[in-house]
C-alpha cells in the first residue's frame, strides 16, 4: 500500500514535556474502512498519539515528526467523555447545533424535521436508541457509557473520515460492550478509518485489522491483528497476552453474616431521581465489614447513582443510608469530617476529580491532612508509599494530572481515598481504564484491603463479571432495580434472573475457544471496505 492511501498517518512523532518523553518515534497509518488498534499499558503513549491526530498536544510540549490527516474532521471518542461535553448544555442543544449547520441549503419548511431525523439517527447508530429522552438530559445526568455514545454520535453527525476511539468500551457491561463493538465495526464498514486505543484485548480481537503494540512511548511490535495476537514476536506482547488470561486476586470470603447483624453500610428504601424522574429503586442493600459487594449492571442501569448515594454525592433521593447502623446525612457537605472519611468514593472519571494545577502527590497527601488531621510531612510520606505500592513512582506523582494517563490517575484516586483510612470504600469502575497487567495488580491489591485494612468494607461498581467474581456478594441492577443478589459464586454459576443470565451469556463472546474463529462476536459481521487508491477517500 502506498502512503497516500492512508487517511491518517504519523511518522517519527516525538512528544516531550518538561524532559519527560511521552511518545518517541511513533509511526501509525490508518486506512479507510479499517481499524488500527494501539495496544499497551497505561502511560504508554496511546492517548498522546491519538490526540496528535486531532492536532492536540500537552501544554508546553516539544514536538517533532509528521502528522497528516485527510479531510477537515477527525472524530474523537475520549476516555473521559465528560471532559468534552458542556455541563451547562443539554445533549440536544449540542447535537442540534451540528445538524442545523448541515441542512442550511434545504427549504426552511424541511429543516426542522431533517435536523431531528439526523440527530436521532446518529444517536441510534451510537447505541442510544432512546434518543428523545437522552436529548433532554444534561451530561451529568448520563452514565459514563451514555456520555461516550453521545460523543460518538457527535462524530458521526460531523461526517468524520477518521474516528479516534480512546478506550470506547471502558466502563461498559458485556451487553453494551458487544453492541459498541458491532457499532464501531459498522462505522469502519462505512469507509471510516477507526483508530482504536485500547487495553481490552477482547475488543481488539473483535475489531482490529492492524495492531500496534506500544510501551514507554515506543512501538515494540506491529502487524496484522491475527498475527500479532496469535503469534506475538516481542517478549512484551507475549507478557501482555499472558496477563490477560491470568485472573487477579482471590475471591473474598463468603460469609458476611459472620460479622454480626449490623452491616458496615446499608441502604434502605431508596428511590433516587434525576430531574424529578425516578432512576433507581431498592428496598435494601448491605455490605459487611471485611467483605466485598459487587454491583453489576449495564451502562445506565443506576450503578453510579447508587454509588453516589452511598457517598453522599447524590442528594435527590428518598430512603436512608446507614453507617454501622446509624443514619448518615443525605448530602456530603452535611456529614462530619469523621463520616466523610468513613465512606470514601473513587470516581469513574478520575481526571475530573483532580485539580489540574497541583501535583498529584500533594493532592493525595492533602486527604490525610484534611480528614484525619495528619501532620503534612507524615501525610506526604504515607501518600508516596501508597502510590508506590500502586505502581506510581516518585517521578510520576510529582507531575500535575495532565502528565499522567487515565489509568495512572485512577490508581492515584484510589490512593487518595485510602489515605482517609475509610470504613467503606466505594470504587466506581476502578479497573475499567487499565491494561491487563495493571488491572491484575489492582485487583490483587483490592482483594487484600478487607483483610489488611481492619475490616474495610469494599463496594465494587463494575460492568466486568470477572472483577465481580472477586467479591463476596453480587447485586445485579437492571433499569434501576436490583433484580438479583446473593453469594458471588452462586450468582455467576447459577443465576436466577433472566437478565443475569443474559449478562453472563454476553460475556462469553470475549475469548473464543482454541480453534474457534478469530474476530468479532456472533452477530458482528465485519464488512471490509477496499480503500480508494490515490485520494485516500472512503468508498
Amino acid at each position: 500500500m502506498n502512503a497516500d492511501t492512508a487517511v491518517a498517518e504519523i511518522r517519527e512523532l516525538r512528544v516531550e514535556v518538561d524532559g519527560h518523553v511521552l511518545v518517541d518515534g511513533m509511526d501509525l497509518r490508518a486506512l479507510p474502512g479499517t481499524v488500527t488498534a494501539l495496544v499497551g499499558p497505561s502511560g504508554s503513549g496511546k492517548t498522546t498519539t491519538g490526540l496528535a491526530l486531532l492536532g492536540e498536544y500537552p501544554e508546553g510540549a516539544r514536538i517533532t515528526g509528521r502528522v497528516r490527516v485527510s479531510g477537515d474532521v477527525v472524530g474523537h471518542v475520549p476516555q473521559q467523555p465528560s471532559a468534552v461535553l458542556n455541563p451547562a448544555r443539554r445533549v440536544g442543544a449540542l447535537l442540534y447545533d451540528i445538524a442545523r449547520r448541515q441542512v442550511r441549503t434545504l427549504p426552511r419548511a424541511r429543516r426542522r424535521a431533517e435536523v431531528r431525523h439526523r440527530v436521532l439517527t446518529a444517536l441510534d447508530e451510537a447505541q442510544l436508541p432512546d434518543g428523545a429522552a437522552v436529548l433532554r438530559r444534561y451530561p451529568h445526568q448520563l452514565s459514563g457509557g451514555q456520555q461516550q455514545r453521545v460523543v460518538l454520535a457527535q462524530a458521526l453527525l460531523l461526517g468524520a473520515r477518521v474516528v479516534v476511539a480512546d478506550e470506547p468500551t471502558t466502563g461498559q457491561d458485556a451487553l453494551t460492550k458487544r453492541r459498541i463493538v458491532e457499532r464501531l465495526a459498522a462505522v469502519a464498514a462505512r469507509g471510516i478509518a477507526v483508530v482504536l486505543l485500547s487495553h481490552d484485548l477482547d475488543v481488539v480481537r473483535a475489531l482490529a485489522d492492524e495492531v500496534v503494540v506500544v510501551r514507554g512511548g515506543r512501538v515494540v511490535e506491529s502487524g496484522p491483528a491475527e498475527r500479532v495476537l496469535r503469534t506475538p514476536e516481542h517478549p512484551w506482547t507475549r507478557r501482555l497476552l499472558a496477563a490477560e488470561t491470568t485472573p487477579g486476586g482471590e475471591p473474598a470470603r463468603e460469609d458476611p453474616v459472620a460479622d454480626g447483624p449490623v452491616p458496615a453500610l446499608e441502604v434502605r428504601g431508596l428511590t433516587a431521581r434525576h430531574g424529578g424522574a425516578p432512576v433507581l429503586r431498592t428496598d435494601t442493600l448491605a455490605v459487611h465489614s471485611g467483605t466485598a459487594l459487587a454491583v453489576v449492571g449495564r451502562s445506565g442501569s443506576g450503578k453510579t447513582t447508587l454509588a453516589r448515594v452511598m457517598a453522599g454525592l447524590h442528594r435527590d433521593h428518598d430512603g436512608t443510608v446507614l453507617l454501622d447502623g446509624a443514619p448518615l446525612p443525605r448530602a456530603l457537605r452535611s456529614r462530619s469530617r469523621e463520616q466523610t472519611a468513613a465512606v470514601q468514593y473513587v470516581f469513574q472519571d478520575a481526571r475530573a476529580a483532580f485539580d489540574e494545577h497541583r501535583p498529584v502527590l500533594d493532592q493525595v497527601a492533602r486527604t490525610a491532612v484534611r480528614l484525619r488531621g495528619a501532620d503534612p510531612a507524615a501525610a506526604r510520606a504515607e501518600a508516596a508509599a501508597t502510590l508506590d505500592r500502586l505502581g506510581l513512582g516518585a517521578e510520576t506523582v510529582r507531575r500535575r494530572p495532565s502528565g499522567l494517563s487515565g489509568g495512572e490517575l485512577q490508581r492515584a484516586a484510589l490512593a487518595r481515598a485510602l489515605l482517609a483510612r475509610p470504613r467503606v470504600l466505594v470504587c466506581d469502575e476502578i479497573t475499567s481504564g487499565l491494561d491487563a497487567l495493571t488491572r491484575r495488580g489492582i485487583l490483587d491489591f483490592l482483594t487484600t484491603l478487607p483483610r489488611d485494612r481492619g475490616g474495610l468494607a469494599l463496594v465494587l461498581v463494575t460492568h466486568d463479571l470477572d472483577t465481580a467474581a472477586l467479591a463476596t456478594r453480587i447485586a445485579v441492577l437492571d433499569d434501576g432495580e436490583i433484580v438479583e443478589q446473593g453469594p458471588a459464586g452462586r450468582v455467576r454459576t447459577a443465576p436466577r434472573h433472566p437478565f443475569t443470565a443474559s449478562l453472563l451469556q454476553a460475556a462469553s463472546w470475549r475469548r473464543p475457544a482454541a480453534g474457534a474463529g478469530y474476530g468479532a462476536p456472533p452477530g458482528c459481521r465485519r464488512t471490509r471496505v477496499r480503500p480508494v487508491h490515490g485520494s485516500g477517500s472512503a468508498v
